[in-house]
């Protein structure tokens, strides 16, 4: 992948403040124009909605365009913040959001949520937790001055894992939470979602390589940038727009499903920070592997949650509930790490 860039754009920095924006206005749409929602909501082909897709791909290409597979060579290099990390992603976080999803949702909110969408909104939280770290982790990576080489190699080797082990860690989970799979549209979200627009991001960014070296690579970036953020902004008018009545009826769901995933990256932030420091891995490498613990795919779980359970489902609500509290969560765990290093090195342990 390319570097990083150094800080981040208009469209970045406000993300939240745009998402909000999305929220009122695909809310607002929703509730007044509810015909012309069901009509997009229609608009599908074996279960998967068109519009939604289309939007999905415009934002999981330019993203995954960012990474280098190559950079998988390095990994020997930062084996224990890479081992770290990997632990945090697939062994921890999936399934303590199963578990936070399971007390909160099925425990102690379960009075003020609708039983019948339970299910669903547990599902939207493990589809959350499935899919680890996105591309703005190069930009929270150099928010806190770390190795470029390590984000790098890391993203690279979390997204070779996801294309084998997404579809059976969400399978194995929701059989846990009692969910009904179906497996046959899972494996198509994963085709569709994961395996299509790898392919065709590596394709894409070798041949921009091999037509105009990283220069032109960059400028591609730079004018995609925007268009998968844009996408990103309109698919949340979309899935807001198909549940603009149920959330003008219970706003407070939306703040409810922001306590396990707020407790969820706070945790795996804080877990794989602390394993680092306890294995004398550096600064520069640890806060990486801390941000890295704690995003979210974000884009590949709302594509996901929309082919599993419809537009219109709680699980589809859950996966925007993340990527509504992403920027500020993450740019507060950028600020934690930057305001501890001295703490972080001082007397770090021999591992």
């Amino acid at each position: 992948m390319a570097e990083a860039t150094p800080r981040m754009g208009l469209f970045e920095r406000y993300l939240t403040l745009w998402v909000a924006l999305c929220i009122l206005v695909g809310t607002g749409l929703g509730h007044f124009m509810p015909g012309a929602f069901a009509a997009l909501g229609g608009m599908e082909v074996a279960k998967v909605n068109l519009p939604v897709a289309a939007l999905i791909w415009l934002m999981i290409i330019p993203m995954l365009l960012k990474v280098d597979f190559g950079a998988m060579r390095e990994v020997g290099k930062h084996w224990r913040g890479i081992g770290v990390t990997l632990f945090v992603n697939w062994a921890v976080k999936p399934f303590s959001m199963a578990l936070l999803g399971w007390f909160f949702l099925r425990h102690v909110f379960a009075d003020w949520l609708p039983a019948e969408q339970i299910d669903s909104y547990m599902a939207g939280l493990i589809l959350l937790a499935a899919a680890p770290c996105t591309a703005m982790v190069f930009v929270w990576s150099n928010l806190c001055r770390g190795d470029a080489n390590f984000t790098l190699s890391q993203v690279a080797l979390n997204d070779a894992i996801m294309v084998v082990a997404f579809a059976p860690l969400v399978a194995l989970l929701l059989g846990l939470s009692s969910i009904t799979v179906p497996w046959d549209t899972l494996a198509l979200s994963v085709g569709l979602y994961i395996l299509v627009p790898v392919a065709v991001a590596v394709f894409l960014r070798r041949w921009l390589l091999a037509h105009g070296g990283e220069a032109r690579l960059e400028r591609v970036l730079a004018r995609l940038g925007p268009v998968s953020l844009v996408a990103l902004l309109a698919t949340l008018v979309l899935l807001f727009g198909f549940q603009g009545r149920q959330i003008v009826e219970q706003p407070l769901i939306i703040a409810i499903l922001a306590v396990p995933i707020l407790i969820q990256v706070y945790f795996n932030s804080g877990l794989a920070y602390l394993l680092n420091r306890r294995l004398g891995v550096a600064h520069c490498v640890a806060g990486p592997s801390a941000l890295i613990g704690a995003s979210n795919f974000f884009e590949l779980a709302v594509a996901t949650a929309v082919a599993l359970f419809g537009v219109h489902s709680g699980a589809a609500l859950a996966t925007v509930v993340g990527v509504l509290i992403e920027v500020p969560v993450m740019l507060s765990v950028v600020k934690i790490v930057n305001n501890t290093r001295p703490w972080y090195e001082r007397e770090v342990p021999a591992p």
